[in-house]
């Protein structure tokens, strides 16, 4: 007789959960590792409870031999280290009749909210089984169950354990790699889950291990950023982790401020005095710093801020995703304001596109804020190396030995010369109040229209070439949407394709300044235009209504967090307008 024929698909999705101290996150950032190890790709969401810090949590997975920007529809797999308020996660992870559920019987029973989703339940005694490997700890055997079912081979699993805890000595990892070990016996015996199907793509040495955080702090040193202040808030504090040891290893300096408003007056003061300036934050601090925006504006001093939204309004849901600090970033200063916001569209476009918020901010004498969001900053990620953007961040500065040096002159470009404090002849007053070219305060109207035309026209006029969104495919239906929902819509969109719709992407980039020809050449001959986004009430959606002529009939499909944005659901959509 025949062995059955293994089902396959293109990537595998898996859950960890359980509650504080279990090593939820460890063990999925050790499955993560051994994917990478094995030659896939992958990312890890970290999910938990109200608390921010303790209480239950969830590793949610995805896993592929294919670039895999956003969690799938479902999971095929819930590995439970105990169950204690998992029942929170219910609606993060999906499961079906073809899921299976791991769990500890002397635990508890699993939640009925996923039991009566008729996913199959196979019992594993985790904590029995690590007390029968004196040393070991359940997490351990959750990960080599987890790896066992997606078909991760045991050698990777080696590896990696070997590495990770060599300082614990031979004892410690001889018990472990032993639970891992059992947790992989183990799963032998549970029904299968479909294997990954494919060839391993090459250059696997080449890859980063990742999270969006780390990227955008990455993404700020190349770019030419060499001071930082900032007040740690979830969830963009690992932003400043990275940068704290990162900066003094090439001359630079970061600062713990007492809150956000000291935050953002240090770095206008920083790049003030030259030096090329970041903070990061989530929306409640950048609440706090719109003033303090507003100033750079008006001084056309150069900064960066890096939000990493999340759900709000006021605290809102810190550890939870959500793209609601879109009005606040393109329309949130008192005055008439210009600023620039950038928006990465993937965890390691993070890097790209802080490097080239850098270079816009330096080189237009400008604010730039980043709009990242929670899933990319604490998604930890497979991907490959993003190339480095080859620009040169560098200022317009007044030429040596310059008569009758004006700050704030009137030029072409609407950009004027910068010049650093010290520079003999170039010295300029510079605060908030409206001023003339030399920098002298002015309430003179001819002043003020001359200032508000010369900081609207560096931004309208600059040459921000393709970079300002990505486009791609072609048909009368596109998608426009930004940061963390490009990965889903583009998958949504590669599924329609499969039906035999056509439909084109337009991830923005750019959010700020508009860019009206090139949207217009964009969406050239497009009958249907999908705005997708992660919030309540439509803000990308409204924004473009109000700054671009869309083309033919125009629709909003949005969601608020803290679910993601899923593949399936803008497919649905995708599908539904198609046929009517």
């Amino acid at each position: 007789m025949s062995k059955p024929k293994e089902k396959t698909k293109e990537s595998i999705s898996i859950a960890i959960t359980g509650s504080g101290g279990a090593g939820v996150m460890t063990a999925g950032t050790l499955l993560l590792e051994v994917a990478a190890q094995a030659g896939w790709y992958g990312l890890m969401v970290r999910s938990s409870g109200p608390q921010i810090r303790g209480g239950e949590a969830a590793a949610l997975m995805r896993f592929s031999k294919s670039p895999v920007e956003c969690l799938d529809d479902r999971f095929d797999v819930l590995i439970g280290i105990d169950w204690q308020n998992i029942h929170r996660f219910a609606d993060e992870i999906p499961l079906d009749a073809t899921s299976v559920m791991i769990g500890d019987p002397d635990q508890s029973e699993p939640p009925e909210v996923f039991v009566k989703r008729g996913a199959h339940y196979a019992p594993l005694p985790f904590k029995q089984m690590a007390k029968s490997l004196p040393g070991s700890w359940p997490n351990m055997i959750a990960l080599g169950v987890a790896a066992g079912l997606a078909g991760l081979p045991v050698d990777s699993i080696k590896a990696v354990l070997q590495k990770s805890l060599k300082k614990g000595g031979g004892e410690k990892m001889a018990a472990n790699i032993a639970a891992a070990e059992a947790g992989y016996a183990f799963a032998e015996g549970v029904p299968s889950v479909p294997r990954l199907s494919g060839k391993l793509a090459a250059g696997k040495e080449a890859r980063w291990l990742i999270t969006g955080n780390q990227a955008a702090g990455y993404g700020a040193v190349r770019g030419g950023v060499r001071f930082c202040a900032a007040y740690p808030i979830t969830p963009a504090t690992e932003v400043l982790e990275w940068l704290a040891p990162a900066l003094p290893k090439i001359g630079g300096a970061l600062v713990q401020a007492e809150d956000e408003l000291a935050s953002i007056n240090m770095i206008v003061g920083s790049s003030y005095g030259g030096v090329p300036s970041v903070t990061a934050t989530a929306g409640p601090g950048l609440s706090l710093m719109t003033e303090a925006i507003g100033l750079a504006v008006a001084a056309e001093v150069p900064i960066v801020v890096i939000d990493v939204m999340r759900g709000g309004p006021s605290t809102g849901i810190p550890a939870k995703s959500e793209q609601s600090d879109v009005n606040i970033a393109v329309n949130g200063l008192h005055g008439d304001a210009p600023r620039i916001v950038v928006a990465p569209n993937s965890i390691a476009d993070c890097v790209s596109a802080t490097q080239w918020a850098v270079y816009l901010a330096e080189a237009m004498q400008s604010p730039a804020i980043v709009l990242s969001d929670q899933y990319f900053g604490q998604t930890r990620a497979v991907v490959d190396p993003p190339a480095d953007i080859g620009l040169v961040t560098e200022r317009l500065k007044p030429a040596a030995g310059e008569n009758g040096y004006l700050r704030y002159a009137i030029t072409k470009s609407g950009i004027s010369p910068m010049a650093i404090p010290g520079n003999p002849g170039t010295a300029y007053t510079a605060d908030g109040l409206e001023h003339n070219e030399r920098g002298l305060p002015s309430s003179q109207s001819g002043d003020h229209i001359k200032q508000l035309d010369k900081r609207a026209k560096k931004l309208d006029q600059f040459d921000y070439g393709a970079r300002w969104a990505d486009i791609e495919g072609e048909g009368d239906l596109a998608v426009v949407t930004f940061g963390s929902c490009t990965g889903a819509a583009r998958e949504a969109l590669a599924r329609a394709a499969a039906d035999g719709i056509k439909g084109r992407l337009v991830s923005l980039r750019l959010l700020a300044p508009s860019r009206p020809a090139q949207m217009a050449k964009a969406l050239a001959g497009a009958k249907r235009v999908l705005v997708v986004e992660q919030n309540h009430t439509g803000q990308l959606y409204r924004y473009l209504r109000a700054e671009y002529d869309l083309p033919g009939t125009t629709r909003s499909f949005r969601h608020p967090g803290p679910l993601p944005m899923r593949p399936d659901e803008i497919h649905q959509q995708i599908t539904e307008w198609s046929r009517s």
